[in-house]
């Protein structure tokens, strides 16, 4: 969750007037505070681009209608923050994102107009390499060239214990966004665009041991507004064979298979639940140890339950993909629930849908 004070997760339970901010960064340097009636910041762990938002303001003058308007849009960001204004002359905002300027849309001449923008790892995305690029080093250092390349003054934050990889050749037209993902895999790791606007290289935390945020509690002064509960088997794994092989530093094919080995899991390997095993493979990986620490990390995520959520709570814009939260129910059944998507709104009384992953019961 992203830093706060205690007074504002106290007061999100309470009556409080929300405060949001949207400012937009033109190309010419110029820095506008907009004037908005509504939109939204949608975060959502499962899709490439993490964040994305849509932005609704009354002033139609910023349709771009000339190329000097348009120079001024192509390459625009949008900063948004959400928070609580306090009433006594403070405010406490919360950063949702930093967004590409992708799209404006609205009538010329009475408004409104629409912004919808992707976080800045869309400019990774969108930078598709036009001869071969070859990664090698460590996770962290391949990672921040590729994003760096795109973007030269972008910060990366590191999460994570960093580890040496094997040389990994990217060809012509190769997506650099889902390259960094490839070479973040090989620590079990994930990259994505921060709040802040900043890159983090990290785990997802884990359920069982991660401190619960937030409390959405069915009670008298609580956050909670509905939820639901769901549980398959499908997309659970008790397996994982992580293999290399490099071709381009002529090293052996290695492998490792983590499995379940816990008789009491419920998806012990070869257990009531069969064996399920799930593959990755990677030049990145010239090393046995390499494959077993990319499959440990990998199984414990792909052994938790296939559990999901779906919560709608009064809105925290301090949320993050990852967070554990506290739930209980009207039934009074109490779950932890993992974070996987939210969305955010930027006008008083939106909705704030939470979805989520890995649930279990809280004793």
């Amino acid at each position: 969750m992203y830093p706060v004070s205690d007074r504002f997760l106290a007061q999100l339970a309470e009556s409080h007037t929300p405060a949001s901010q949207v400012q937009l960064f033109l190309t010419d340097g110029r820095v506008i505070d907009l004037e908005h009636t509504g939109g939204s910041v949608t975060v959502d762990r499962g899709q490439a681009i993490r964040r994305t938002c849509t932005v609704t303001i009354p002033d139609p003058a910023l349709i771009p209608r000339t190329p000097a308007d348009q120079l001024a849009t192509y390459g625009a960001r949008l900063r948004i923050s959400r928070g609580i204004d306090y009433g006594d002359g403070t405010q406490e905002l919360v950063p949702l994102g930093v967004f590409r300027l992708d799209s404006v849309d609205g009538d010329v001449s009475d408004g409104p107009v629409t912004l919808a923008g992707k976080d800045l790892s869309v400019i990774v995305q969108d930078d598709k390499l036009t001869t071969p690029y070859t990664a090698t080093g460590t996770v962290v250092g391949a990672v921040t060239a590729l994003i760096q390349r795109s973007i030269p003054d972008a910060g990366v934050i590191s999460l994570i214990t960093d580890q040496p990889i094997g040389k990994r050749v990217f060809d012509v037209e190769a997506d650099p966004w889902a390259g960094c993902q490839e070479i973040a895999a090989a620590a079990g790791a994930e990259v994505y665009c921060n709040a802040d606007g900043s890159f983090v290289i990290a785990t997802l935390p884990d359920l069982l041991t991660a401190t619960p945020v937030w409390a959405v509690e069915a009670t008298e002064g609580g956050v909670y507004i509905s939820g639901n509960r769901a549980m398959a088997s499908d997309n659970v794994h008790n397996g994982v064979l992580a293999r290399g092989e490099n071709t381009s530093e002529n090293t052996a094919p290695v492998s490792y298979l983590a499995t379940d080995d816990d008789p009491t899991s419920p998806t012990y390997w070869g257990g009531p639940f069969g064996r399920r095993p799930m593959f990755y493979s990677s030049s990145t990986l010239t090393t046995v140890n390499a494959c077993a620490q990319a499959a440990n990390l990998k199984l414990a995520a792909a052994k938790a339950p296939n559990a999901s959520g779906d919560i709608s709570s009064l809105p925290n814009p301090a949320l993050e993909p990852g967070d554990v939260l506290r739930v209980m129910h009207e039934d009074g059944s109490r779950e932890l629930h993992q974070v996987a998507s939210l969305g955010v709104p930027l006008e008083p009384g939106g909705n704030f849908p939470i979805g989520t992953i890995s649930a279990k019961e809280d004793a």
